[in-house]
């Protein structure tokens, strides 16, 4: 894997190279995208060197896709230090082959997940629209690039979406659209709103955190933070504030830790009766959010004066994979099912906590049986981007929050 992606990047590097010095030389007349949106992000990098680190590199951010590590290339036109402490981005890798996991390969016998991965040049939908369509998807043909550049800044006219009016070696058109949550909607979000349904997070955005105005914040706000600088480095432009093109999301510490807080309480003092709060402040959208591979588990354990575990509790947070909780029973309608493969796997599970709502205190009550005595409590959030895996299996899980509480219990 990590040949295929280095072999990848020389070969991007160069076409970066390639595409620089087109750029330049072309100036006069205005830079076409033959190729549409399956142009290689390697050819807007000539110019635009810090964007393209960011995407193709995750240079600043704080994301791991472990076991894949960082390819080195001496002499490239963006230079890398010696070790970076992140990797390319989910949407420099989304449909590309040096993914690490591809659910179509799992789940959907090979086909196509064209739509988001595989976009053709879109208009920006309405912010306000009730049910989101799917963008059209490239011909097959057209896929091995992944997602581009081109796939969010081409426009259906063969323009390039900016937020500014700029002169360019391409056309450049001024979209304010651009910098609102209505830019993801396409891909973040499918079909009507379904609460804790998977794949819904423009929606959730949209009903829970935008309309009742908990917060005015668009997904680029937390997901691309801006930074001072050029657009073009070697162009005469000002420096402006620039959103930096990271997207940190599930893979990010920093965006899990903000995401929720966590209280313990006891109502009723010299009783073992537990509340667990857990307060979703700082996600503008629901947690967890996106694939319903993607899960929140809250694992409380109870230790006595000596440190001995005494008894212990875990719940799951998750979106379902449908318009219905995931639940058992189905199991035999979905081998009926295209979708056979990945309906059944989240049925199997059976029911667990629906995801928290922009805004959400969840409270879980718990009254576990324990002898008059002292105790401590101990909380811990976990993120798992993939509950289909063994449970044991760790490296792909964050924790992003734990709390304890000392608690006396008195008899009877």
């Amino acid at each position: 894997m990590r040949r295929a992606f280095q072999a990848g990047v020389t070969t991007g590097i160069v076409s970066l190279l390639a595409g620089a010095v087109l750029a330049v030389t072309a100036f006069a007349q205005p830079m076409a995208f033959p190729e549409g949106t399956a142009t290689p992000p390697e050819n807007c990098g000539g110019c635009h060197k810090a964007i393209y680190r960011e995407f193709a590199f995750g240079f600043g951010s704080d994301m791991h896709y472990n076991p894949t590590s960082i390819p080195q290339q001496e002499g490239a036109a963006i230079p890398m230090p010696a070790g970076v402490s992140a990797t390319a981005t989910a949407h420099a890798f989304a449909g590309t082959e040096q993914y690490p996991i591809h659910a179509r390969e799992a789940e959907e016998e090979g086909r196509s997940c064209n739509v988001c991965h595989y976009p053709e040049p879109f208009a920006v939908p309405d912010l306000n629209v009730a049910e989101m369509t799917k963008p059209k998807g490239r011909p097959k043909a057209k896929e091995a690039v992944g997602i581009t550049c081109a796939s969010c800044h081409l426009t259906p006219e063969g323009k390039i979406r900016a937020a500014h009016t700029v002169s360019a070696p391409h056309e450049t058109v001024a979209d304010p659209a651009i910098q609102t949550s209505a830019m993801c909607a396409y891909c973040h979000s499918m079909g009507k709103r379904v609460v804790g349904k998977q794949t819904q997070t423009f929606l959730e955005w949209r009903e829970d955190f935008f309309k009742p105005g908990l917060g005015k914040q668009q997904c680029q706000d937390c997901h691309m933070p801006r930074t001072m600088r050029k657009v073009a480095e070697d162009f005469d432009g000002p420096e402006r504030p620039v959103a930096r093109h990271l997207w940190t999301g599930g893979r990010s510490q920093q965006r899990l830790a903000s995401a929720l807080s966590m209280a313990i309480s006891q109502p009723d003092a010299g009783k073992p009766a537990l509340a667990f709060h857990v307060i979703n402040v700082g996600a503008g959208h629901s947690v967890p959010t996106g694939s319903n591979r993607r899960a929140i588990y809250l694992s409380v354990e109870v230790t006595d004066q000596k440190g001995n575990k005494v008894t212990n509790r875990e719940w799951m947070f998750a979106p379902s994979y449908g318009n219905r909780p995931d639940d058992k029973k189905f199991l035999e309608e979905d081998k009926k099912r295209p979708d056979a493969v990945a309906a059944s796997q989240a049925d199997a599970q059976g029911p667990h906590e629906a995801i928290i709502r922009a805004g959400e205190e969840r409270i879980l009550p718990w009254a576990p049986e324990l002898k008059a005595g002292e105790y401590t409590v101990k909380a811990r959030l976990v993120y798992d981007l993939n509950r289909y895996n063994n449970r044991s299996f760790r490296e792909d899980q964050t924790e992003i929050n734990s709390t304890t509480l000392a608690i006396k219990v008195n008899k009877g």
